[in-house]
């Protein structure tokens, strides 16, 4: 399989593969693979959530989100591909995480068009993104070749559902007490 390329912009944040998004500078990583269309994702970042919060502020994590376009198809508007790219957009803002949590809390329906982009957009406000950056970069579409290229590496890494979590390269269940568990070990193994 040959290696995608590259796609010409990258959101602020991006990973040295532009693969996600990382935030914070703690010796262990975190990778956590999501659609924003996926429901199991929405429950991983609602409980979830506030344990990553908690390890970034520690400072022990590098937290990495690699937002995928699995479920374009369960949207009749590409969805997952839109909001990805929109989160590429809030990165660029410095509010990759309150939009990504705020996208899982207004979460539509699969199956039908998903969020429209003024509806994107009003979720970025109630993120605090400053609401004409924000906008023009989702009017101008920014990052829409970004999400695929995330989509391939992922698929590429063996990553075959959301939500998927890694924990210094392992594979651990999307939930708090073995994310927290696996980064203690990691961090004792150092």
């Amino acid at each position: 399989m040959t290696t995608p390329a590259i796609p010409g912009r990258l959101p602020a944040g991006a990973t040295q593969e532009g693969d996600g998004i990382m935030i914070g500078d703690g010796p262990v990583r975190v990778d956590a693979f999501i659609d924003f269309l996926c429901p199991f994702c929405r429950r991983f970042e609602l409980s979830s959530g506030p344990a990553l919060a908690g390890l970034l502020a520690s400072g022990q994590v590098s937290l990495v989100y690699h937002p995928m376009n699995f479920l374009d198809q369960a949207s009749t508007t590409r969805y997952s591909t839109r909001a990805a790219a929109a989160s590429g957009c809030a990165a660029d803002e410095g509010r990759f995480l309150e939009y990504a949590h705020a996208l899982f809390a207004d979460q539509p329906p699969e199956g039908g068009p998903g969020l429209d982009d003024a509806e994107l957009a009003a979720i970025g406000q109630t993120a605090g993104l400053p609401a004409a950056a924000f906008t023009a970069c989702l009017a101008d579409g920014h990052y829409l070749d970004w999400p695929p290229y995330v989509t391939t590496r992922a698929v590429a890494l063996g990553v075959e559902s959301t939500p998927t979590v890694l924990v210094a390269g392992s594979a651990v269940r999307p939930e708090p007490r073995p994310i927290e568990a696996a980064v203690e070990k990691a961090a004792r193994a150092g």
